[in-house]
């Protein structure tokens, strides 16, 4: 239960931890780089003994007896402040917002580095993230969308460093227009000033920045986010970096997220996507389709946030939930820690990708847009989930497992095409062989003969395998 807000007194600060509570808070923090640690756990079925149990149980008993008032915890990577709740944080952090008590937050990464986060700008003015018609934003997305899910390996996965480059080119085209989505330098320029946020080097990063994007704003398109923007606020100083905060926030939530949304798309698709409103209307197949692939990038962003950690200094002294917390100390939010998001809790899309703890209406259009590249891959080429791939960081049992690992079902054409592909390598490696078989150094032994002899069967098998393939190509091409 959260403690209303009342007037504080100057003998009411936050309670300190006990060293106890100190090391094992500590230790969770540090586990997390140490993802097979609760193997034996996780295989077993003790949950109560796997990282999250555990973590669970020390959140628990940090919250019992305190009312819902932060704890101040000291660990290996600094003295924080930490909310029991998602609902106490939030409101706790809302509070010394509007207060004005805040510093430029930092993410915190699981080895305690801090990393600058894309500053919250919102234009002078009256101002609003305008609502872009959902057809011209699918027509967009059906555009660029090929360019991502076209290249697969050989198992038919989408490769992720190709699927963030074309989501960040269409995140250019959506935010500033059609010339500016071949500019792969203005996203790599948003990125460094969004990490040097809070520092020495963001005055120049985001300078350079500023001059990337004047031709683009000079006379922006009036159909991409930029031209509304200006529309409302030609000309303001804020104009820039709120344009610089919407291309960061657009990539994020197409980049992973959206990624990471496929593998879930069919999880309740059955069991709720064909469920009746209110009225007793079921919806149609399409609406089914968008319904799912909505709640796909929902989980995706609550289970992958951008923003796993957050830390909030404190500028200023304010109250809260009937304590004073004075300037130099930090807040952290770390959701992770916090538990998973109650059934039925509204969650801004702020707290996934944006720092801001007052609301970032750009942050709800960056999740429109994702939502809507999930569709698009829902409603044309349904994704298939392979076999779990395990890696030293990704350990059997959790999430990051078969994290990226989502395969796109291709139409026959395009599996054709494919077919004729290996077919030719098949071929190369044919004629490899032949080539090594006609070799001199075979010559002059019984044995230098025998090798001869089995590499060009081997030559001539490839060869029958490629005029094999090579018709089956045909006809899945036909």
């Amino acid at each position: 239960m959260t403690h209303a807000d009342g007037p504080a007194t100057a003998a009411a600060r936050p309670e300190t931890a006990w060293p106890l509570e100190n090391l094992l808070f500590s230790a969770a923090l540090v586990a997390r780089r140490m993802p097979w640690a609760d193997l034996p756990a996780r295989t077993l079925g003790l949950d109560a003994l796997t990282l999250d149990g555990l973590t669970d149980r020390l959140m628990a008993h940090l919250r019992s007896g305190r009312d819902g008032r932060p704890v101040r915890l000291r660990t290996p990577f600094g003295t924080f402040l930490v909310p029991p709740t998602r609902a106490d944080a939030q409101s706790l952090l809302a509070r010394a917002d509007g207060a004005g008590a805040l510093g430029t937050p930092s993410g915190l990464a699981a080895d305690g580095r801090r990393y600058g986060l894309s500053p919250h700008v919102v234009p002078a003015g009256a101002w609003e993230v305008p609502a872009q018609g959902a057809g011209a934003l699918g027509t967009l997305v059906a555009e660029h969308l090929p360019a991502a899910t076209g290249a697969r390996r050989e198992d038919g996965t989408l490769d992720r460093d190709r699927w963030q480059a074309g989501m960040q080119r269409l995140s250019r085209h959506v935010v500033l227009g059609a010339e500016a989505a071949e500019d792969t330098l203005l996203s790599e320029m948003v990125s460094a000033a969004a990490a040097a946020a809070g520092g020495r080097a963001y005055e120049g990063r985001a300078a350079a920045l500023r001059r990337r994007m004047a031709p683009y704003l000079a006379d922006p398109e009036p159909g991409c986010l930029a031209g509304r923007m200006a529309a409302g606020d030609r000309g303001g100083p804020e104009l820039h970096p709120a344009v610089a905060h919407a291309l960061a926030l657009v990539s994020a939530a197409t980049g992973v997220p959206a990624l990471k949304a496929l593998p879930l798309l069919g999880a309740d698709a059955d069991a709720s996507g064909t469920r009746a409103d209110a009225a007793g209307i079921a919806p149609s197949a399409g609406e089914a389709i968008d319904r799912a692939a909505d709640r796909a990038l929902d989980r995706a962003l609550e289970q992958h946030p951008v923003l796993t950690a957050v830390v909030y200094p404190v500028r200023a002294p304010f109250g809260a939930q009937g304590l004073v917390i004075g300037a130099g100390e930090e807040i952290l939010y770390d959701p992770a820690l916090l538990g998973r998001r109650v059934e039925g809790e509204r969650t801004d899309p702020a707290w996934a990708l944006c720092g801001n703890p007052s609301g970032c209406a750009v942050a709800g259009f960056a999740v429109r847009v994702g939502r809507e590249v999930v569709r698009a891959v829902a409603g044309a080429v349904p994704p298939v989930v392979p076999p779990a791939r395990f890696a030293v960081d990704c350990p059997p049992g959790t999430a990051g497992s078969r994290a990226g690992a989502v395969a796109v079902a291709a139409p026959l054409s395009a599996y054709g095409a494919r077919g004729r592909a290996g077919a030719e390598r098949l071929d190369r490696h044919a004629e490899a062989l032949c080539a090594c078989a006609a070799d001199t150094g075979w010559n002059g032994s019984e044995a230098g003969e025998r090798f001869r002899t089995v590499l060009l069967a081997h030559a001539d098998r490839c060869a029958r395998a490629a005029a094999d393939v090579r018709s089956a190509a045909r006809w899945l091409a036909d």
